[in-house]
């Protein structure tokens, strides 16, 4: 029995001393990221197109949030939580909060610039009714927030600040959306491989324009396969995936990785991790059971066939079990789906991460 004792004792040691271990890691994990500057769409907007009273692009009311704490609608276009909340949660950090809810903040903890509707071009999305805030302002808000930082720190502890802090990107897909939409001026005017290949173009420069303004350490977000979200779904018959919209999705992904790499190559403290999408996608959509998903097709609000007919709003018919399906609107993740997603870009190894893993990327 003693010798029972002595090894029941051992055990909990370990399992102390592992808890332990784990948790110094999360800490100095945390305090080594002292602030996300996200910039992007839908997927990581936390709020931003509430404040922007002309657009119809935004996501305020329910059923969106039903699944948020206090069954809050928030603007983020998600039952719940998305992918910026649980990249916030893996790091230590509080979620950065929509630039535009407190624009003369000095923004030492971070901030968010994401907008649903944004692209990398500022035609994406923009008109009398849609209105959204696109890249090239995103970075222009992110010059003006630098200034304030620079004011409140002085100019030698901001560039350590940035340095250490990390810069999400998650843009493109609707740029990929409007160029194939019917009434596209887009597809008018260029071929999808030259029109793919200034989104890449125009991204290096931005990109650039942001490590000239600070940023180091880049979290590059690849396009999904955009074509099997329920909206495409819908405009087939038989329901299955737009090809066309996915090979190009591909297409930019594949030139996107090489500007990252043709980036570093030209800045030599330009860091970044480059999280393949694209492929975690597939997998939910080929091997649901293996995530907890049993409906990858239909959006969970909506309207129509696929509930895909008309967008997510308070007259939507929703499912009961979220966690069950993949896709919360037409275009949008589930919060489970957000929550996996990110679980796969924290932990993931290098089948869907390069070329380093988050955690490398922290610590240079």
């Amino acid at each position: 029995m003693a010798s029972f004792g002595a090894e029941r004792s051992m055990e909990f040691s370990c399992i102390f001393l592992s808890l332990f271990v784990l948790f110094s890691f999360d800490q100095t994990r945390a305090q080594s990221v002292p602030a996300m500057y996200v910039f992007g769409d839908s997927i990581v907007d936390v709020g931003n197109n509430n404040h922007l009273p002309l657009s119809i692009i935004r996501a305020d009311f329910p059923n969106n949030g039903i699944d948020y704490p206090g069954k809050k609608a928030t603007g983020r276009f998600s039952n719940g939580k998305n992918a910026a909340d649980f990249l916030a949660e893996k790091l230590g950090l509080s979620t950065a909060p929509p630039y535009l809810s407190q624009p003369n903040s000095v923004f030492v903890k971070g901030v968010s610039f994401a907008s649903g509707g944004a692209g990398i071009f500022n035609v994406t999305n923009e008109n009398l009714i849609k209105h959204t805030i696109p890249l090239p302002h995103q970075v222009g808000y992110f010059s003006t927030v630098r200034q304030g930082l620079e004011k409140e720190l002085g100019s030698t502890a901001v560039q350590g600040h940035l340095a250490k802090s990390l810069f999400p990107i998650v843009i493109g897909s609707n740029d990929i959306i409007n160029y194939f939409n019917s009434d596209s001026d887009a597809s008018k005017k260029s071929s999808p491989q030259q029109y793919v290949a200034l989104m890449v173009s125009t991204l290096k420069e931005l990109l650039k324009g942001l490590y000239g303004l600070g940023g180091r350490k880049f979290l590059a977000i690849g396009l999904a396969p955009i074509g099997c979200a329920p909206k495409q779904r819908f405009r087939n018959i038989t329901g299955e995936c737009n090809k066309e919209v996915n090979y190009w999705s591909n297409k930019y992904n594949e030139g996107l990785k090489q500007m990252l790499n043709e980036v570093k190559a030209e800045l030599k403290e330009f860091h970044y991790s480059y999280l393949d999408t694209y492929s975690v996608f597939v997998d939910f959509i080929e091997s649901p059971s293996t995530y907890g998903f049993n409906e990858t097709k239909a959006a969970c609000c909506g309207l129509g066939r696929l509930r895909a007919k008309l967008p997510c709003t308070p007259v939507s018919q929703f499912c009961s079990k979220r966690s069950d399906h993949l896709f919360w609107d037409i275009y949008h993740p589930t919060e489970a789906a957000a929550r996996i997603f990110i679980d796969i870009f924290v932990n993931g190894s290098g089948n869907y991460v390069s070329p380093m893993t988050l955690q490398q990327l922290i610590a240079i």
